[in-house]
């Protein structure tokens, strides 16, 4: 398998291959960078963690610090463009886009940009299977043959085991086939079953539950499980149950190619012949349930607490209590400080998802202790030294507002 293929085949979620990509950087920040603190705190001294909170007051020199570490991440990395987003509660707000959304004409980075979120997408399918969970019409614990037939050990391995990443499935998007199909053609359009078939030619990995093995496979699966158990098509069904109550209007899962306009253009080398090209584009129909779905920097900020308390921001539950409880037991995986439950990571504390796929990448987390909210967008998935730059964004932030939980997620031995 060549290198971008294997850079390729963690698909909607990761890239694993350094590459380059130059670009010019301007000094400054070139959106409205926004930095609000209570009164008491909005000074330039250095600012510890105030007793009993998890996360630093964000004064105006902590929002210096910040503007130097992104920018540091964006010269060191060659990023285009990137939209940082902090809040909290009690410790100020931040705000700001460096870069360029635009190569060609240098059209600046800004934070109300559609960008593609990858396999943050995962966690709004697994929320649409945990909804059915409450409802009574599936259970986590039912096997996989009894609503798609036709798979490896489908008799054995649970809707649990696909959430959390354990069914032992082959990953397609690790297919030579598939790399060959998709990097010819970025535009063609993939149907969930053919994708199912580029994994199912290949032999299951190990039995089911036996350890963590992140896999867009799984995704899919639980998608049609959605789409047959709703009756609805999962795109529709989310943005009737998911997004709609939630106030997320600027959140799509697009059908085809479709990306609404003002959108960050991406760049990506994940291509036949390994050159950097703009994938803005391309269709993301082949990461389907596991990567397809679009949004912005603000309704993102909604979803991180959403997802982290299953609770919509009017107060009314997303999913149940105790269902909720089910999806954040985070089992260890290879990542050293990290789990991963139902459709969700917890990375020091953080509790959310990244993403990543041909030109864009996403981090969205919220640290529950802090009641504290993290969003990257960027466009570019071409990693820096076997890093995903929105790794190397997440730590350089998280360094610096919660030195105590450190956003560190290397890029192997798992895909996000």
């Amino acid at each position: 398998m060549s290198h971008s293929s294997a850079r390729l085949r963690r698909g909607a979620a990761a890239a694993v291959a350094a590459g380059t990509l130059m670009v010019p950087l301007a000094g400054a920040p070139t959106g409205a960078a926004s930095v609000s603190a209570p009164a008491a705190f909005a000074t330039d001294s250095p600012s510890p963690s105030p007793s009993g909170t998890d996360v630093r007051t964000l004064t105006p020199d902590v929002a210096r610090q910040l503007d130097a570490a992104v920018q540091k991440v964006m010269h060191e990395a060659n990023v285009p463009g990137v939209t940082v987003g902090i809040w909290t509660p009690h410790q100020g707000s931040y705000v700001s886009s460096y870069g360029v959304a635009d190569k060609s004409n240098g059209q600046n980075m800004t934070p109300n940009l559609y960008m593609r979120i990858g396999s943050e997408t995962k966690m709004f399918t697994v929320t649409a299977l945990l909804q059915l969970v409450d409802q009574g019409k599936v259970g986590l614990d039912d096997p996989i043959g009894k609503y798609v037939d036709g798979v490896p050990n489908g008799d054995t391995i649970t809707l649990r085991q696909l959430a959390g990443m354990r069914s032992g499935l082959f990953n397609y998007s690790e297919d030579d086939g598939f790399y060959k199909a998709l990097t010819s053609d970025p535009q063609r359009s993939f149907t969930p079953q053919e994708l199912l078939g580029y994994s199912f030619k290949h032999p299951v990995l190990f039995p089911p539950g036996q350890k963590f093995f992140y896999c867009n496979t799984n995704l899919i699966l639980l998608g049609l499980v959605v789409e047959k158990e709703s009756g609805q098509q999962l795109g529709a069904y989310i943005r009737q149950h998911v997004l709609g109550p939630a106030g997320m209007t600027d959140t799509l899962f697009p059908a085809g190619a479709e990306f609404p306009t003002p959108h960050a253009q991406g760049y990506t080398n994940q291509t036949a012949d390994g050159k950097v090209e703009d994938a803005a584009d391309w269709n993301p129909s082949w990461g389907w349930a596991a990567g397809a779905m679009i949004s912005k920097q603000e309704d993102l900020r909604v979803w991180a607490r959403t997802v982290a308390t299953g609770q919509f921001p009017d107060g009314s539950r997303m999913i149940s209590p105790a269902t909720q409880k089910q999806r954040l037991i985070t089992p260890a995986t290879p990542i050293p400080g990290a789990g991963y439950g139902l459709g969700i990571f917890d990375v020091q504390g953080w509790i959310g998802h990244n993403g990543s796929l041909p030109g864009y990448e996403a981090l969205t987390i919220y640290l529950p202790s802090a009641q504290a909210t993290l969003v990257v967008l960027l466009n570019t998935d071409i990693d820096h030294n076997g890093q995903e730059p929105s790794t190397l964004f997440g730590e350089a932030i998280t360094k610096i507002i919660s030195p105590d939980h450190v956003f560190n997620l290397p890029a192997e031995p798992a895909a996000r």
